[in-house]
């Protein structure tokens, strides 16, 4: 799973989730991205689901780039806990999607193929995604 080694401080707080990504928005490594449609979390558990079902779709061929990462700790407090005694223990790890955050990338695929596997991949995540293209990208034949 994906979390940090270390951070600076244990527990953090919920923050807003306002406003539309400007850093990480434009597909820099791969040929073909998904691109996220709306804020939220994204766990560490749905990160690896969804990388698990692309790599699959794509049967060890081409290469694929994680574009998030899950260093937001959100804490919980015990079932039947009476109110109060301070905030519960860190639980997991969330990585913060703003609209418009690239979530994944791969190449080394053909763009139907490509198209399909980041489809699946974006069936595990709980915000909504669209397919994305290199702006550059020329089709090979």
């Amino acid at each position: 799973m994906l979390m940090p080694k270390r951070v600076k401080f244990r527990k953090s707080q919920r923050g807003r989730r306002k406003g539309i990504a400007t850093r990480g928005a434009t597909i820099a490594f791969g040929d073909f991205g998904i691109k996220a449609l709306e804020a939220g979390w994204i766990t560490q558990r749905q990160i690896e689901a969804s990388r698990v079902a692309l790599t699959r779709m794509m049967k060890r061929e081409g290469k694929v780039w994680i574009r998030i990462f899950p260093d937001k700790p959100v804490t919980k407090k015990p079932a039947e806990t009476r109110m109060g005694s301070g905030k519960g223990v860190p639980e997991f790890w969330v990585a913060v999607v703003k609209p418009g955050t690239v979530l994944f990338e791969v190449a080394g695929l053909n763009k139907e193929a490509a198209k399909e596997a980041l489809r699946l991949a974006g069936h595990k995540l709980p915000v909504k995604t669209k397919f994305s293209m290199r702006y550059d990208y020329i089709e090979h034949n």
